[in-house]
Formats: C-alpha cells, sequence, structure tokens
C-alpha cells in the first residue's frame, strides 16, 4: 500500500478513535491532539476517569460500529472566528486544547481545516468534526484491519510542566495479513528491547541517585563501548583525523556567538561558578570548542583540509517525559570530527566519510540509506546564514550523493540549523530505520567565529566546516545496535568470547589453566565455576548470548580435542585447541 493511502487510513482511525470515546464517555473527556504516526496513530485525552486497556473491548466496538457505519469524510474550512463560535456549542466546549491550536492557526494567519465524519452540521454523535489537515480516507467504511497497542501519560505538548494525558496507541493497515505480520514484529521488538537485554546481559544500568537520563555502564557494556570507539577512531585516523581534547563546562557567550544560545539556550545545563561571575554551561555540542583551537594560530590554504576528532560526553537538559532507555540520555557519548577546508575539498572530504560510514556499518551488518536534510523554506527564520550559501550547499550535497551512488531521498527541514546534512538512516533486523552516521555541511559557523585562511592569492577566506559523527551518540547507537543484533555480538565486539564450563569441581582448576592460556592471547574468556549442574551452568551461558561454550571435562584436561558449542546451535563442534584459537583470533582481526 502506498504510504500517502496508509497514512490517510491512519489519519482516519485515529478521527474514529476519538468520534467513538465521544460516544461512549462523552462531555466526561476532553479530546486534545493525535496525529498518524509511521507506525500507526495515537490520541491525547483529557480526561479525570481511569481509562485502562480493560477498555479497549468497548472501545473496538464502538469503533467497529462506526467504520461499518460508513460514514462519508468531508474536509471543510472554517475562519478562525466561525471555529471559535462552531467549538464553543458542541461537546468541545471549554475544551481549552483546541482553542489553544485555533490560536496557533490565527497566529499564522491561516484558516482552519477541519474534518467531517458522518453527515455535515450534525451533532455528535450522530457525526464528528475535528481540527486536522489530513489526508484522509473517502469514508470510514475503507479503513482495512485496525489494532489498539497501549495506553500511555503523556504530557501536553511533551512538557512535563504541563497536564499530564491518556495517550491510546493505535495501527492500522489494509488487510489483516499485514497488521498480523506488524504484530508480530512489535512483539519481536519486544524481545529485542535493549532496556531488557541491557539488564539481562549486564551491560548498563541506571541508579536514582545520579539521576533520570543518566546511563552507568558495567564493565562488559564499557567494553563494548570501547571497542566500537577504537574501531570508529581507527577508521578515522587512517584518513587523516586527529584527536583533540576540550574541557566539559564553558562560557555561556561561546554558544551565543555559534548560534546555539537562541536556538537551544532552554536545553542547556547550568551551571554556576563560586569564583567568578562567568555565566558557564555544561558543553552541548564540541564545534564550538573545536573552531577556538583552529582559530589559535594563522592558518593558510596549504595547511587545509585540518581535521580535528574527539570522543567525548556533552550534556543537553532533555524533558524528563522524552527519556528512554539510551535511547534519549542527558549525558551524550559522541564520536565527534570536524573538517575545516577551502570550498574545492569538499567534495574529497565528503568522499572520505562516506566510504569511512559504508566500511563501518558494513562491518556490523547494516544496510544503509541516506537522508539529504534540507532546510524547509516555508521557515527560514528557523536557520542561520543568506539564502544563497543554503542553496550552494543543498546543491553540493546532492550532486555527492548522485557520484557516491547512494540510496538517497530528499526530505526539507531536517537540516541542522547552521546547513544542510547527509543523514545516513541504518535499517535494523526488524526493517526499522534509524539516524546515525551525518556529515554535515556549514558555511554559517565559521563566518560567525571569524575563522580564515591565507588563500593561494594572498587574501584571506573563510574554511568551510564539514562536522561528522560515525555513531552519532554512542550510547543511542547501542541501543540501535543492541536490538539489531539481539544481544548476540560478533566475537569482535562480545564482552566475553569463550565462556568456559567445568563438569565438576575437580575440574575447576584445569579449567582455569586452559582460559588462562586464551586469556594471554587476548580472547575474552568467562569461567563458571559455581556449584551447579552442568545443564543448569549451560543454561545459564546461553541466555548470557557467548558466542562459544566449553565444557571441561577429563578429556578435555588430558589434551584432547575442545567439544565446542556454538552459539545458536544445539550440535557442538570437535575441534584442536589450536585450530580454535586461530578461528577467534582469526575472527576478531577480521571483524566478523
Amino acid at each position: 500500500m502506498e504510504d500517502s493511502k496508509l497514512e490517510a487510513m491512519r489519519h482516519s482511525c485515529e478521527h474514529v478513535l476519538t468520534m467513538a470515546m465521544l460516544r461512549i464517555w462523552g462531555g466526561k473527556i476532553k479530546a486534545a491532539m493525535g496525529p498518524a504516526t509511521d507506525e500507526g496513530f495515537y490520541f491525547d485525552f483529557d480526561s479525570d476517569m481511569k481509562i485502562s486497556e480493560d477498555d479497549f473491548g468497548k472501545i473496538k466496538k464502538e469503533m467497529f460500529k462506526i467504520i461499518k457505519e460508513d460514514l462519508p469524510i468531508i474536509k471543510d474550512e472554517m475562519t478562525v472566528k466561525e471555529a471559535r463560535e462552531f467549538f464553543n456549542t458542541n461537546i468541545y466546549k471549554d475544551n481549552e486544547y483546541k482553542y489553544e491550536w485555533l490560536d496557533q492557526i490565527e497566529l499564522r494567519g491561516e484558516k482552519v481545516s477541519v474534518y467531517w465524519m458522518g453527515e455535515k452540521g450534525k451533532n455528535i454523535p450522530e457525526t464528528f468534526v475535528d481540527i486536522c489537515s489530513g489526508p484522509h480516507l473517502d469514508s470510514t467504511g475503507k479503513i482495512g484491519a485496525f489494532k489498539l497497542l497501549k495506553i500511555a501519560g503523556a504530557y501536553w505538548h511533551g512538557d512535563e510542566k504541563n497536564k499530564m494525558l491518556t495517550r491510546i496507541y493505535g495501527t492500522a493497515f489494509e488487510t489483516k495479513e499485514e497488521l498480523d505480520e506488524y504484530l508480530y514484529m512489535i512483539e519481536e521488538a519486544k524481545k529485542r528491547d535493549h532496556r531488557k537485554l541491557g539488564k539481562e546481559l549486564d551491560l548498563f544500568t541506571f541508579s536514582e541517585l545520579v539521576g533520570s537520563g543518566l546511563p552507568l555502564f558495567t564493565p562488559k557494556g564499557t567494553l563494548l563501548r570501547e571497542l566500537l570507539r577504537e574501531y570508529s577512531e581507527q577508521l578515522r585516523t587512517d584518513v587523516g583525523y586527529q584527536k583533540v581534547w576540550v574541557p566539559h563546562i564553558t562560557k555561556k557567550e561561546l554558544y551565543e556567538t555559534s548560534g546555539h544560545w537562541a536556538k537551544f539556550g532552554s536545553e542547556l545545563f547550568l551551571v554556576k561558578s563560586q569564583e567568578t561571575s562567568d555565566e558557564m554551561v555544561m558543553k552541548p555540542m564540541n564545534c564550538p570548542h573545536h573552531q577556538q583551537i583552529y582559530a589559535s594560530q594563522p592558518r593558510s590554504y596549504r595547511d587545509l583540509p585540518i581535521k580535528y576528532m574527539e570522543t567525548t560526553t556533552i550534556y543537553r537538559d532533555e524533558k524528563a517525559g522524552e527519556l528512554l532507555g539510551l535511547s534519549r540520555v542527558r549525558s551524550i557519548t559522541q564520536d565527534d570530527s570536524h573538517t575545516f577546508c577551502r570550498p574545492d575539498q569538499i567534495e574529497e572530504v565528503y568522499n572520505t566519510l562516506i566510504k569511512i560510514v559504508k566500511e563501518f556499518y558494513s562491518t556490523i551488518g547494516m544496510p544503509l540509506k541516506a537522508r539529504l536534510s534540507y532546510r524547509d523554506p516555508k521557515t527560514p527564520e528557523k536557520y542561520l546564514g543568506e539564502s544563497e550559501l543554503w542553496d550552494k550547499a543543498e546543491s553540493i550535497i546532492l550532486d555527492i550523493a548522485k557520484k557516491n551512488n547512494l540510496n538517497y531521498y530528499e526530505v526539507p527541514g531536517e537540516a541542522a540549523f547552521y546547513g544542510p546534512k547527509i543523514d545516513f538512516m541504518a535499517v535494523d533486523a526488524l526493517g526499522r530505520e534509524w539516524q546515525v552516521a551525518t556529515p554535515q555541511l556549514d558555511f554559517v559557523q565559521p563566518k560567525r567565529f571569524g575563522l580564515t585562511y591565507t588563500d593561494s592569492d594572498g587574501q584571506e577566506k573563510t574554511p568551510v566546516m564539514i562536522h561528522f559523527a560515525l555513531m552519532g551518540s554512542i550510547e543511542r547507537f547501542l541501543s540501535v545496535y543492541i536490538e539489531h543484533t539481539a544481544g548476540n555480538f560478533p566475537v569482535w565486539l562480545s564482552p566475553v568470547q569463550v565462556h568456559f564450563v567445568p563438569v565438576s569441581e575437580k575440574h575447576i582448576d584445569g579449567a582455569l589453566v586452559i582460559s588462562a592460556e586464551f586469556k594471554k592471547l587476548g580472547i575474552r574468556v568467562g569461567i563458571d565455576t559455581a556449584d551447579e549442574t552442568v545443564g543448569k551452568k549451560i543454561r545459564t551461558a546461553v541466555k548470557s548470548k557467548v558466542p562459544y561454550i566449553i565444557v571441561v571435562g577429563d578429556k578435555e584436561l588430558a589434551g584432547g580435542d575442545l567439544m565446542i558449542r556454538m552459539r545458536g546451535l544445539e550440535n557442538q563442534e570437535e575441534i584442536s585447541k589450536e585450530k580454535f584459537i586461530d578461528k577467534i583470533l582469526e575472527q576478531v582481526k577480521n571483524k566478523r
């Protein structure tokens, strides 16, 4: 089914949900707002009643009834004045959410788009009307298979200072088969939830005493982070990036100059000094600092490109209601890079970065798409810099995408405030897309900071800056990668690569000797010395998702071949210790 038709179906189903809720509970609830989404739809309701998933039965019954009635869905327009009068005389009377919506439309100087469900002009429950820009189907009878998924609390506008509303999530598809497939994927996603696996595999934890959105990584989780960081830095070092280091706090004037303060000032952690009157903040990004390193001495065109990289933690005061495991945190570790180059070097730099991206994501087994993220021409006030520079920058990245044969699509409104970017979208094992690596083209900040280089003609010119992160946020990347692999990390990334299971207490010392031999060669090992049965020890090791399990008994201690149990397989492979060690070392070396 085409995306536009699916969006129309989900918008329509969302209205059917709201109509059903109002038919059942009438003035006891206030319908706030809700959109169609990539996954389905949701709607927020304000009610003093307790609405739970136990109510889904009667809600679905009423929704099926509305769909069976095959009510026409009709688009209409009102002036803001007409809409205020209309919504003040029906079931929306005293609904502050609708009036706030109308205030916003009035500020934009627009008419109010509404959709009727049923005969125009009749009152609820015979018909239904809501503010909406669509799209919608022609009638309720054209809605296919749907399901209500869950109920959750949601602050109005996502702001914890506002009232908590009741959000009902649902989804809709053209056929029951498509719906069933989606529901299967949801169940699979639950099994792969990185929060669940992070606890089961002992990778990270959270503490109320430390604070929300501030993850703590265990030895296993830290090892996973470090291995990924090392690989990211190796790929960039190989093409000329040099490490730099900047502090974690800075004067707010730095971000006023860069433009970040005006855009994101409310998202920054403020720091108070007991010694100075300087207003300080925890750094929310690194690019202004790296520009100060560039500005610390004169630069020639012969020096460019200059490439800095730094894997470091930044801090953003994310809203409490939006924090989610490692996906949305307040301490964000970036494998960050900044290139300062001449305009004629842009394509060469981008080609190098694209090559790195392809190599990294090929290694970890995630196919890529490329989203060319442009500014939204309808809201120029959201972006810094002249239109001519934006047009030039967008043209450059489009040309680069074509020359590199990227599987790309173009999206207005997703650019950074200082420039367009290529957002690489990794596709996971469940077919979901996640933004990961992102080279961003910036003509704006170097100019704001007065950065220069002396060109071949002796004139001072402004360099171009290219922002780049390979994983982006390591925390968010791990949330994606844990779910992609379901915790079955490849051998080179597994915190424990080989797990030894002694048959009995008398085999423990010998197993320790063998494991020490592996460890000396750089192989990460674990050993279960618990007073448990072999079967239970093996089940524990299987749950920890280690790639290889070796049971150590009399034969193994006598120097016989090892019986290797490979992850995901019931059968065991008999192999000599020397060949097995060579196999693991080869897998680690080639990152297989």
